[in-house]
């Protein structure tokens, strides 16, 4: 049984949250523009300066003081002496936007979480079944990570790049959307329906976030070494810890998608009865597990740059992208009529 008032209430939810997501992605990015040219101006960087250079020459007067009072009397250097400039940075106004945008998209992840709970309500079942509903979740799982962690660490920073993927997967949903409807008999198993598919949209939020990441350490990372880290830029973090952030992503959404390739070939076992046929799908899924592994073996070899690194783990965005698009679409296979994953 299939309720269509829940399937539309649903409908309603995710196409409300993608306009609340819409300015969200507005205020974050005038949140990251306006960070970066206060900490980029060339004013603010010559008061930066000038307070070193005032620092250091009054604690070379405090050593030459000392040495003539002798050990005795050590001269005490006052606060007043020590202490740089203050350099004025529109601190309060910058994270505004960016709060904003925080709670804009803490609002839009209850519209889109509690859309893809309306849709299993309306189906009676895990809202896992078709290319639309694994959009709705990989979604909901982004934005809940996005925003729990942005509640832990200051990560405002973050907001366009991980916004604006989640807006196109959303979209991307409600272009091969499927009405409400009930499973194919083969994959009518709730039980790993409910663990690989899981796993899968889980292990495709983290990959989402750690693309977003490693886009935003290879224009950084671009900018310091032509030593013109300038304009919005300026208001990332620096490319090191952009790097170890990504890695960091990395390393817990690998293990997932291994799972989720197990558990596929479990489930596979379950319903065509063999654990590996060759079908287009279970290929890429093994494609790109293999792709994230290199990954994961390049950042480890001393052989390979960060940069080199990243680029491999965009690769395996790439076939994330491929396997959802046109694996799903243009190939045929066992899992063609259902675009799971």
């Amino acid at each position: 049984m299939t309720d269509p008032q829940l399937a539309l209430a649903s409908d309603i939810a995710i196409w409300a949250s993608l306009a609340v997501l819409a300015l969200a992605l507005i205020f974050f990015s005038a949140h990251l523009a306006v960070t970066g040219a206060a900490r980029g101006h060339p004013a603010d960087l010559k008061a930066r300066e000038k307070a070193r250079v005032s620092v250091a020459g009054a604690e070379e007067v405090t050593t030459a003081v000392g040495r003539e009072t002798g050990p005795a009397e050590p001269a005490t250097p006052t606060t007043a002496a020590v202490q740089p400039p203050t350099v004025s940075h529109p601190t309060d106004v910058t994270r505004r936007w960016g709060v904003i945008g925080v709670q804009l998209t803490w609002l839009a992840t209850f519209g889109v979480v509690g859309g893809t709970v309306l849709r299993g309500l309306s189906v009676q079942r895990w809202p896992l079944g078709n290319m639309y509903e694994f959009a709705i979740v990989a979604a909901s799982f982004a934005l809940v990570l996005f925003s729990t962690w942005s509640l832990k660490r200051d990560r405002l920073w973050l907001g366009p790049f991980v916004v604006l993927p989640v807006m196109v997967v959303l979209v991307a949903g409600k272009i091969w959307y499927t009405e409400a409807s009930q499973l194919m008999p083969a994959l009518d198993n709730t039980m790993w329906l409910s663990i690989h598919v899981t796993l899968a949209t889980l292990s495709v939020a983290l990959f989402i976030i750690g693309a977003a990441l490693g886009v935003a350490f290879l224009l950084r990372d671009s900018a310091e070494q032509r030593s013109s880290v300038r304009g919005w830029r300026a208001g990332l973090p620096e490319a090191d810890k952009l790097e170890s952030m990504t890695y960091g992503v990395h390393i817990f959404a690998f293990p997932l998608w291994t799972f989720t390739l197990i558990t596929g070939a479990i489930w596979a076992e379950v319903a065509w009865g063999r654990y590996w046929g060759w079908d287009p799908k279970e290929i890429w899924t093994f494609i790109i597990w293999v792709v994230y592994a290199a990954y994961l073996h390049s950042r480890a070899t001393s052989g390979w740059t960060k940069r080199q690194a990243t680029y491999v783990a965009l690769v395996g965005m790439l076939c994330v992208i491929l396997n959802y698009t046109v694996v799903n679409l243009l190939i045929t296979g066992l899992h063609s009529y259902s675009g799971v994953a």
